[in-house]
């Protein structure tokens, strides 16, 4: 499949399935930790600045959004979670959205599930690669902010992340960088695999 990346747009944003688009694009939903770089995953990717609004403010996103790349592919991102600053019932209208998203959407064809190359998984990303897993639903493990870590300690904080989530080697497992603009090809690689 060809993309023109530059032919991009924020669609909608939805807050339950009589939102979302009524068609078969495929999708690919992005998932993580608040602060674990999903907007500037995004923006890297499709080559802008502020498409998707990075935030100083972890916890922005609250709806899905829906981005339209060059009528042949949507990304979705999801709210990110973990993060503390929302009350518990913000956070379970959130779970329960993305988890309506997750299983039911037909159009959805892989998810890029984002954390953080310089850390251990934290509970909720374990819980998200389970859930996934559990669904059945395809998964591009992404590890950001490899610019904060020498590259010759990669290999160890990799190790660590496969073995704390229990990693399937069926998986894409992407180092990336949106500073230096590592793993840009691959991610991009592994996303029109899927679709």
């Amino acid at each position: 499949m060809e993309i023109n990346i530059h032919n991009a747009e924020i669609l909608l944003s939805a807050a339950n399935k009589s939102h979302y688009p009524q068609d078969d694009l495929p999708e690919i939903a992005l998932a993580g930790r608040s602060n674990v770089g999903k907007s500037s995953f995004i923006n890297s990717l499709l080559n802008r600045k502020n498409l998707a609004r990075t935030s100083g403010k972890p916890g922005k996103t609250q709806l899905l959004n829906f981005f339209n790349i060059d009528d042949k592919l949507r990304f979705v991102d999801v709210p990110g979670y973990g993060y503390a600053k929302v009350s518990k019932s913000e956070r379970a209208k959130w779970g329960r959205m993305i988890e309506e998203y997750l299983t039911n959407r037909e159009n959805l064809r892989a998810v890029v599930s984002l954390v953080d190359l310089r850390h251990d998984p934290s509970a909720d990303d374990v819980q998200m690669y389970e859930f996934l897993k559990y669904y059945e639903i395809p998964v591009i493990l992404v590890a950001t902010k490899a610019d904060k870590i020498p590259r010759g300690k990669w290999n160890k904080h990799e190790s660590a992340i496969k073995k704390k989530l229990d990693f399937d080697k069926n998986d894409d497992f992407i180092i990336f960088s949106a500073v230096d603009k590592i793993g840009l090809d691959q991610s991009w690689q592994a996303i029109l695999d899927k679709v």
